[in-house]
């Protein structure tokens, strides 16, 4: 597996929206990220333009990308639900990368890539305008703190970058468990106007069916937290 976050080819923005972590890696998750990464692994520092994703998948189908999957959870629900699409989840934490590769291949799921490296440089290097149907973005750092808050993910530039790899009617689904980032991200996204809030008025949705409930999710019920979600459609450049 190619080092890509350590690489020095690759031109680092001046403010991450994560912080890498020397998290516990398992034997088991580094023998996957050894073994399973050349069938499921796709390494951003060796393609010098876009993926050709029917090429990479084999087909010509919908596609959806999942931003920060943690531990892989929903990515491994949705690929074992719609056998039918294909999936790209985009991780930094190895740890996480490592489990979800060994579900990858206990499940024999083929639908499902994986990318090891910062989802904003993925977005814009390796992903093909309007080649995308639906973005996921679960639970993202809310970087608390307000001097924090030029870290978060969610801001003008990215979503502008997200509307550009989305195809016209494809869906940017966000869901966070502090109110202040929902709010933010009510705003940011509404003000682009390549977006449309399917939730109208009501402002965030309800919990969807697809969004599996996640070890996080779960420990923040036990805490008492809430959760709030978004929806938005890419409406066509036309509109």
């Amino acid at each position: 597996m190619a080092e890509d976050l350590e690489s020095s080819k690759i031109i680092s923005r001046k403010i991450r929206s994560f912080v890498l972590r020397a998290g516990r890696i398992t034997a088991a998750q580094q023998r996957a990220l050894t073994d399973l990464w050349p069938k499921f692994g796709l390494d951003l520092s060796q393609f010098s333009e876009p993926l050709d994703l029917d090429k990479t998948f084999g087909r010509k189908t919908q596609r959806s990308l999942e931003i920060g999957f943690g531990n892989g959870e929903n990515l491994i629900r949705l690929a074992r639900t719609h056998p039918e699409r294909d999936f790209i989840g985009v991780e930094v934490h190895r740890s996480g990368v490592g489990h979800l590769l060994l579900d990858l291949e206990a499940l024999q799921l083929s639908n499902v890539r994986v990318v090891c490296h910062d989802a904003v440089e993925v977005l814009d290097r390796l992903i093909l305008a309007g080649s995308i149907h639906e973005i996921l973005i679960l639970f993202p750092d809310p970087w608390h703190k307000k001097r924090h808050h030029k870290r978060r993910l969610v801001q003008p530039e990215f979503v502008s970058l997200v509307a550009s790899r989305l195809q016209h009617g494809g869906r940017l689904q966000l869901a966070t468990d502090w109110e202040p980032y929902a709010i933010q991200m009510l705003e940011v996204v509404g003000a682009n106007p390549k977006f449309v809030n399917l939730a109208g008025t009501e402002g965030f949705m309800p919990r969807p069916e697809w969004r599996a409930l996640t070890r996080f999710e779960r420990r923040g019920q036990r805490l008492g937290h809430g959760v709030w979600d978004l929806s938005f459609e890419r409406r066509s450049d036309r509109d």
